[in-house]
């Protein structure tokens, strides 16, 4: 069984450790979705703390796929030399980094003139339904993510990683709860991954056999009709069957009221690793690596995950916001538990436009 500060190979991609920064909406961009020094040194101190892969905050590959304010952007090549500027900052400081490629959807917030594009209107705010895309519109976004992907490789990033969770875009074409489609991208499982696996496809044929692709889904969307953890299983396979490299698996929603990461703690009560029984029966069936986020804060949790053939990286994000140097002192035994505790206050001081950082953990320091 892999242990937890040994080294691995993602598709030739050598990693320190299996510990993983998972995606984490910063709000550093700048106006125009550019890198600011600001997200640059935040990326660069995650490798100085020894994550072992830091996958960035999603990056829209699409104008009309932004999901808000301060959100990076990979959707032309006007982006390539801030890109470059974090990677150079991130592997002079020893680190490896994937790009995170998404699209915001239905839910998206993008610039004036441009109307949100789902696989449906939205179902639950008829003042902003947005509306469907076309058939034409699918094939043109699928475009701009292989694009995207090769931006992110000119820019030197070490692999890209596809986001179809958390109901943004490709994760809305999945679920139910948002795909009221009657066409080839609407009904059945098959038809609802058709986006998703196309979209796989192309990055795939873009960056080229030996370039790490990596997916997110959710293991289930915690929405009634939504993406059950039965056919969360199947789109895995699905991806594996694709060229997917690696399946990063989380659940739940950014729908207002909704919550990504809590909601199985809110079903169950758990505090730690949320999406145990998920990543369970991933691995009874998958053959490439997970890798699982959601409530793991202790180095003994994960090393017992990886002892128990129940993920292959263990990915984090909250605990990485309150101390981006986590991983490096558990290496040396400074620590064990993060203090987090998974409460979301890191999400207010960013919608404010206030520095990236862990209010509660802040205030008990004063």
């Amino acid at each position: 069984m892999p242990t937890l500060f040994e080294p691995s190979a993602l598709n030739g991609l050598i990693l320190a450790n299996r510990t993983v920064r998972s995606a984490t909406h910063e709000r550093l961009a700048d106006t125009d979705g550019r890198a600011t020094p600001e997200l640059t040194g935040l990326l660069a101190k995650l490798a100085e703390g020894e994550t072992g892969l830091i996958i960035s905050g999603h990056a829209a590959v699409s104008l009309e796929g932004n999901a808000g304010a301060k959100q990076l952007l990979a959707n032309d090549d006007v982006a390539l030399p801030g890109l470059k500027d974090i990677t150079a900052a991130v592997h002079a400081a020893g680190g490896k980094i994937a790009l995170q490629l998404a699209h915001g959807g239905i839910l998206a917030q993008p610039c004036p003139g441009l109307v949100p594009l789902g696989p449906s209107r939205h179902p639950t705010e008829p003042a902003h339904p947005g509306r469907a895309f076309t058939v034409e519109e699918i094939d043109r976004t699928v475009r701009a993510f292989a694009a995207a992907a090769v931006r992110a490789k000119k820019a030197d990033f070490d692999a890209v990683q596809i986001h179809a969770a958390h109901t943004y875009m490709l994760s809305q074409f999945l679920s139910p709860f948002f795909n009221k489609r009657d066409d080839e991208y609407g009904g059945s499982l098959e038809n609802r991954a058709r986006f998703l696996l196309r979209v796989l496809r192309a990055t795939r044929e873009s960056v080229g056999p030996d370039f790490p692709v990596l997916v997110k889904i959710n293991c289930q969307d915690f929405l009634e009709p939504g993406l059950s953890a039965e056919e969360s299983v199947e789109v895995g396979l699905m991806l594996e069957a694709a060229s997917a490299d690696c399946i990063e698996i989380s659940g739940g929603s950014v729908m207002p009221g909704a919550s990504i990461l809590t909601s199985r703690t809110c079903q169950k009560g758990d505090d730690e690793v949320y999406y145990r029984k998920e990543a369970e029966a991933f691995k009874k069936r998958l053959r490439i690596p997970l890798m699982l986020v959601g409530g793991i804060r202790k180095r003994a949790t994960a090393e017992q995950l990886l002892q128990d053939g129940l993920a292959d990286y263990i990915a984090m994000c909250r605990p990485l916001i309150l101390d981006p140097m986590l991983v490096k002192n558990w290496r040396l035994g400074l620590a064990d538990a993060s203090p987090c505790i998974s409460d979301n206050a890191c999400r207010g001081p960013r919608e404010e436009g206030m520095p990236f950082c862990c209010p509660t953990f802040a205030k008990k320091r004063h």
